[in-house]
């Protein structure tokens, strides 16, 4: 049996493509009006009485809860988890705080798995490509695969390296979204988008950049108060790496602006995106 730890986006993926054979927790299955209780009722399962009521018996757990309660689901567990059971942390969390949750799991007897997922998820949802870390990840591998993560590859024996890699990745992704956000509601102001982007396409060839920027400008607004959170555990692995991390701590700052303009979503091209964006930001809405 296999327990998702977190129903959210990532979760309720996952459950699609598994349909039946799992059980689930979410701090929010106690509001049955918030989204995670009613996607749970749409399998047809209800909301156990606790996390560690959730896990026991399951033979995998996978996390996928939001980045900064990575330790705090572990704990959440640990009392209820069976001896042997595979730990599957799938959360954007930083390497020290991976670390950390690794040990509150070893100490419950249970099998701790890094895992770091290097897609969007809605593209793949179980298929994603997923690096896996760890002592117990090369003998995962195998089992990941049997329950549907195909795209699953062990990547280190040490707890941390898969971590340090998707969040390197993220200060670069995160990071063109937020540069890209900045520069293209600031070009809106002047009206000279069109000419910033033509030039772009002059600089890096081979790009649609109107399209890209539509793109990445409305995954940080769709997604920003979660980008934001993952960017803050990326300033934590740079800070853990003994540097100073002025980016990551600005790429969040500006994923956090964008949570809040969610309708923007709702326009049809990015001239339009921008103009919402504004508006809401200048309290013209």
């Amino acid at each position: 049996m296999i327990c998702l730890l977190g129903f959210g986006e990532v979760g309720q993926s996952f459950a699609t493509d598994w349909g039946t054979g799992f059980t689930a927790w979410d701090v929010k299955f106690s509001d049955p009006g918030a989204g995670p209780s009613k996607a749970l009722a749409g399998f047809g399962l209800t909301a156990p009485a606790s996390a560690q009521e959730a896990v026991a018996g399951a033979e995998i757990v996978v996390c996928a809860v939001t980045a900064a309660q990575d330790e705090a689901a572990a704990r959440a567990v640990a009392g209820g988890l069976s001896a042997g059971a595979y730990f599957l942390d799938v959360n954007s969390a930083s390497p020290g705080q991976k670390r950390r949750a690794a040990k509150v799991i070893e100490d419950a007897k249970g099998r701790y798995v890094e895992g770091v997922i290097m897609s969007p998820i809605g593209h793949k949802r179980l298929a994603s490509p997923m690096l896996l870390g760890g002592p117990h990840a090369a003998g995962f591998e195998a089992v990941a695969r049997k329950v549907g993560f195909s795209g699953a590859r062990f990547y280190a024996p040490q707890i941390g390296l898969a971590s340090a890699t998707k969040l390197c990745r993220s200060v670069m992704i995160k990071g063109i979204e937020a540069l890209l956000t900045e520069a293209m509601l600031t070009a809106r102001h002047y009206g000279v988008e069109g000419e910033v982007l033509a030039s772009l396409s002059d600089f890096f060839p081979g790009q649609d950049w109107e399209k890209l920027a539509y793109y990445m400008i409305g995954r940080g607004v769709q997604h920003g108060a979660r980008r934001a959170e993952e960017m803050r555990e990326a300033a934590e692995t740079v800070a853990e790496a003994g540097l100073a991390p002025l980016m990551s701590v600005a790429i969040a700052a500006r994923q956090d602006l964008s949570a809040g303009l969610k309708q923007a979503l709702d326009e049809p091209d990015l001239g339009a995106m921008l103009d919402a964006m504004t508006a809401k930001t200048q309290g013209k809405t």
